[in-house]
């Protein structure tokens, strides 16, 4: 097997990773107004997002789809994923309106760490040392960032990793049932589960809205739809294992956005142990790279993105799972 051509070999592989850090880039825009409207309940902000962003585009990539079969084929474990993805989204929605935006990433990067240990369970892999020596060290660098003490942990922390759990679950249910289950059915189960979720607990949450709130939630939308849109160019003119690490640069746009916008401060700690579990989770991605028979882990963050399985199989086309 000869070895893939780097990013100067192959100018397609320079330009995914391009698209993958604006997409990336476009989604901390995308929380810094969530985190802006923070004073509507998050049913509402979910509520909107679907409507302005996420119900096109996945009807979209389904019209295109060639498989537009609707029956599944796993219904429990599909509904099971479903609503760990309504649950994933609406806790890292929650996270980021109460939690400096540092703080709600460095838990959310979680999601690679957890994964690894559920597949243990639920997919029959073996964790060698080497991933758990990275595990272990994610989770030394969250202990470094939070300094976790009775009066410092809140319910937004809570939330945040309650959030990467529920990404967890999905990501280890898609690569469970990603070889059986068509794309269309993939992508429908979690729209009508967070649309059906949301809308209903709409009307007991809903606060009158502004033109200009209104058009917030538009924003929050329309930059969904752009982020996803340029992280899956990326996922298509690059390796997934070149395009997933640049998933860590949100954490230098919530410093930034955090400094800038919502009077945030960043200690040394709160580098340092960013910095720890930045590394944590790059060791994982090409650990599985190069060993893992699970895979699971190689798009995290982006439980956001309505649809595809995290992992395409081999013998499937990269468009088909994008």
């Amino acid at each position: 097997m000869t070895d893939k051509p780097s990013s100067h070999e192959n100018p397609t592989i320079g330009f995914g990773l391009l698209f993958a850090l604006f997409g990336y880039a476009v989604y901390s825009s995308h929380d810094a107004v969530v985190k802006h409207l923070k004073d509507y309940h998050v049913f509402q902000i979910v509520f909107f997002a679907m409507l302005f962003s996420y119900v096109p585009f996945s009807i979209a990539r389904i019209i295109s789809s060639k498989r537009l079969s609707l029956s599944p084929t796993n219904p429990v474990l599909l509904a099971t994923r479903a609503f760990l993805h309504v649950a994933s989204l609406c806790l890292s929605f929650w996270a980021f309106s109460t939690l400096p935006m540092v703080e709600a990433y460095v838990l959310l990067f979680c999601t690679p760490l957890i994964i690894s240990v559920l597949a243990i369970f639920f997919l029959g892999e073996k964790i060698a040392l080497f991933r758990w020596i990275a595990i272990i060290m994610g989770l030394v660098g969250v202990i470094v960032v939070l300094r976790p003490s009775v009066d410092s942990i809140q319910v937004g922390h809570m939330a945040a990793l309650a959030g990467a759990f529920c990404g967890a679950g999905t990501s280890v249910i898609s690569r469970k049932i990603g070889g059986t289950e068509n794309m269309a059915t993939m992508i429908m189960f979690p729209l009508l589960a967070t649309i059906m979720v949301s809308g209903i607990a709409l009307p007991f949450v809903y606060q009158p809205m502004p033109v200009t709130d209104l058009g917030l939630m538009f924003l929050v939308g329309a930059l969904g739809l752009l982020g996803q849109y340029s992280v899956l160019t990326g996922y298509r003119n690059a390796p997934a294992a070149f395009v997933a690490p640049m998933q860590y640069s949100q954490i230098v746009w919530a410093i930034i956005f955090g400094y800038m916008f919502f009077g945030e401060s960043v200690d040394q700690w709160v580098l340092i142990g960013s910095m720890i579990t930045i590394l944590s989770g790059i060791a994982i991605i090409w650990r599985e790279r190069t060993v893992s028979k699970v895979q699971a882990n190689l798009k995290t963050r982006n439980g956001r993105m309505v649809g595809a399985p995290m992992m395409k199989n081999t013998e499937q086309s990269e468009e088909d799972w994008l």
